[in-house]
């Protein structure tokens, strides 16, 4: 993730308000270190190529229940996975394909993406790993009895990819009883977050940000979370937004990015963070068990 400012939010979300709780005092102030809960930052990405199904997997090999990950669409309208809009970074599409600068996702298909070796630029044990596309890490990430904080990038380059991003979950079996319980979406961008609460309410949802402590009561009409950059939160500020309810009635919950030390795991914890986004979850992990 990177730093954005907060999304301007619409007229009509203006307009809105959600119910706050009486006093913060009277709110959870947070979560002790023992229900902190570890995400796997684009999967284990500090031991794996990152957005792969290997780092679904070295998430897995750590005990890491939560994973998240980006999700964006090709040319031809299939959802992949993978964090720049751009292919250069993270696969050898120079290589493959010299004559297509900036290699945007949004100018390749499926089929040329699949050509691309997208693990050999974090290390040589990973050659070969592909792109995978959405249905493919859900799957993944289902057989390994994991859970899914799933950010929407970029959504203003490809029109209704909420709409279709829930239609793939429901297809893998992500929006029964029993994945809800395992599934939060999240994005930078108010619209498109606000756009999945509308087509599933039943969805937990984050935003991705740090939104000004007065306009909180208007995210939380269509968030469950507010999920900030961990340098620019304190404990009040945190104890603010838990202050509020979100969109199913319970406190908005925070969960900080991206986090990859122990003594800033232990800081951000005792800000009472209900979560810690890390590309090291067993470095995080350690530090907050050191704690309890």
């Amino acid at each position: 993730m990177q730093i954005r400012p907060a999304a301007a939010l619409s007229g009509a979300l203006l307009g809105v308000s959600a119910l706050l709780l009486p006093t913060a005092a009277q709110a959870a102030p947070g979560m002790s270190h023992h229900h902190t809960v570890t995400v796997a930052h684009r999967g284990a990405s500090g031991y794996a190529p990152e957005n792969t199904l290997a780092a679904v997997d070295a998430a897995d090999d750590l005990g890491i229940d939560w994973v998240e990950n980006d999700v964006q669409r090709t040319r031809d309208g299939e959802l992949i996975i993978m964090h720049d809009t751009t292919l250069n970074r993270t696969t050898d599409v120079e290589e493959v394909f010299p004559d297509r600068a900036p290699w945007n996702i949004s100018d390749f298909t499926l089929d040329e993406i699949e050509k691309l070796d997208a693990g050999s630029w974090f290390g040589p044990k990973f050659a070969g790993e592909p792109v995978p596309t959405l249905e493919e890490y859900l799957d993944r990430v289902s057989d390994n009895h994991q859970k899914l904080l799933m950010e929407i990038k970029a959504p203003e380059l490809y029109p209704g990819i909420e709409r279709q991003a829930l239609r793939e979950l429901r297809r893998e079996g992500w929006l029964d009883r029993k994945h809800l319980k395992r599934l939060i979406v999240q994005s930078f961008s108010a619209e498109s977050v606000q756009t999945v609460h509308r087509l599933r309410r039943d969805v937990k949802t984050g935003f991705l940000g740090t939104p000004a402590v007065a306009d909180l009561p208007r995210y939380a009409e269509f968030a469950d979370q507010i999920n900030p950059s961990h340098t620019t939160i304190d404990a009040s500020y945190v104890k603010e937004i838990q202050a509020v309810r979100g969109a199913h009635g319970r406190p908005l919950e925070v969960y900080t990015w991206t986090v990859n030390d122990g003594p800033t795991a232990v800081k951000v914890a005792d800000m009472g963070v209900n979560g810690v986004i890390t590309n090291k979850p067993d470095v995080v992990r350690e530090a907050l068990d050191d704690t309890r």
